[in-house]
C-alpha cells in the first residue's frame, strides 16, 4: 500500500519535513531501524545516559511537525527517540509484511530492540496517544510510565475514527490554503497562531492534506480497552487534553473522568496541545517522568 499518493507529494513532504526538522534547534540524530514489517526512521537527541523517552505523533502528521515546540526542552532532560509511525506520513518505509497482520507491539519490540533499549518511558499525541496505551498495556514490563496528550482511554462507544471524520470535512477534502487554515482553526483553542502563523508548518500540513494516503495507517487495528485492561494502566499513566479539543468535547473528557484517570484539562487549548501551551507540556513532562511533583492527586484537575 502506498504511503504517499505521487512521487511529487512524496518530495513536497519531505522537503517541508527536514525544514521543520532544522527548525528544532537541537541537535539530533536521525537513522532507520530495520524491523519485520519495514524500516523505521526514528530522530535521536539529548544526552547518553539521560533517561529513555519514545515519542509516538498522530495519525496525519510526523516527528519532524509534532515535537517542534517540545524536543529542545526534552532532550535537556531525557534521551529521546522520535519515532516516525510505519505507515504514517515521515520517513518511515514499510514493506510487504506490513499488512492486516500488522501487531503494533512486535513492531515496537523491534524497534526497542534495534536501539538497545529495555525500559522507557513513552509519551504520545492523538493516535500516537493510543499507540502508547496499547504498548503499555501488552508490556508493562517495559514501560515506566506513560503521557498520552489530544488523546483518552479508549473505552465504551468512544470512536476516534468517526469524530476524526467530522472534524476533518469538509476541509481535508480540498485543502486549499483557505481551508488548511480553517481546519487548523477548527482543531485547535486561542493559540492557533503557533501553527497558522508559521508558513512551514502550514506549508508542510497542506502537503500532508494532499498527498499522504490515509488508508496506509489502517493495518493498524483500533479497538476499545476493558475495565480490567484500563486499571492495568491507570496508575502509570497521564492524560493531558484541552477542553476546546473536538475530541474532549465529543466524549474524550468523560470517558478519562469516568473512569477516574489521572488528567489535567486546559481550558482553551484544543486537539494541538503540545504545540499550543509547549511551555506547560514540556514542565509537566519532566515533572511526571521525574517525580517532582508531590501526591498523586496533583496530577488530577477536573
Amino acid at each position: 500500500m502506498k504511503v504517499y499518493r505521487s512521487e511529487k507529494a512524496r518530495k513536497g513532504i519531505m522537503d517541508t519535513y527536514d525544514k521543520l526538522l532544522a527548525m528544532w534547534d537541537t541537535e539530533f540524530i536521525e537513522s532507520g531501524i530495520p524491523t519485520l514489517y519495514g524500516s523505521t526512521h526514528v530522530i535521536q537527541c539529548g544526552k547518553p545516559g539521560n533517561p529513555p523517552l519514545v515519542l509516538f505523533h498522530g495519525v496525519g502528521d510526523d516527528s519532524a511537525l509534532m515535537w517542534l515546540y517540545n524536543a529542545k526542552e526534552l532532550a535537556r532532560h531525557f534521551m529521546v527517540y522520535a519515532i516516525d509511525t510505519i505507515g504514517g506520513p515521515g520517513k518511515s518505509v514499510p514493506n510487504r509484511n506490513y499488512d492486516k497482520g500488522f501487531d503494533d507491539a512486535r513492531w515496537i519490540d523491534e524497534v526497542l530492540a534495534g536501539l538497545k533499549l529495555e525500559k522507557v518511558y513513552l509519551a504520545g499525541v492523538s493516535n500516537g496517544a493510543y499507540i502508547t496505551q496499547y504498548y503499555g498495556l501488552h508490556r508493562p514490563e517495559r514501560v515506566l510510565k506513560m503521557v498520552c496528550m489530544a488523546g483518552t482511554v479508549p473505552a465504551g462507544d468512544y470512536n476516534p475514527m468517526k469524530i476524526m471524520i467530522k472534524v476533518f470535512l469538509p476541509e481535508a477534502l480540498l485543502p486549499t490554503k483557505k481551508n488548511t487554515y480553517k481546519l487548523m482553526q477548527k482543531m485547535c483553542g486561542k493559540n492557533s497562531g503557533v501553527f497558522t502563523e508559521n508558513p512551514v508548518i502550514m506549508e508542510h500540513y497542506r502537503f500532508l492534506l494532499k498527498g499522504f494516503n490515509n488508508m496506509s495507517m489502517s493495518h493498524h487495528n483500533l479497538g476499545n480497552f476493558n475495565d480490567g485492561q484500563i486499571d492495568a494502566i491507570r496508575d502509570k499513566t497521564l492524560y493531558l487534553m484541552g477542553d476546546a479539543d473536538p475530541f474532549a468535547i465529543m466524549g474524550g473528557k468523560d470517558a478519562l473522568v469516568k473512569h477516574k484517570m489521572k488528567a489535567l484539562f486546559f481550558p482553551e487549548v484544543g486537539h494541538g496541545l503540545n504545540h499550543e501551551i509547549a511551555d506547560a507540556v514540556n514542565r509537566i513532562i519532566v515533572e511526571y517522568f521525574t517525580n517532582q511533583r508531590g501526591e498523586e492527586c496533583a496530577w488530577t484537575l477536573f
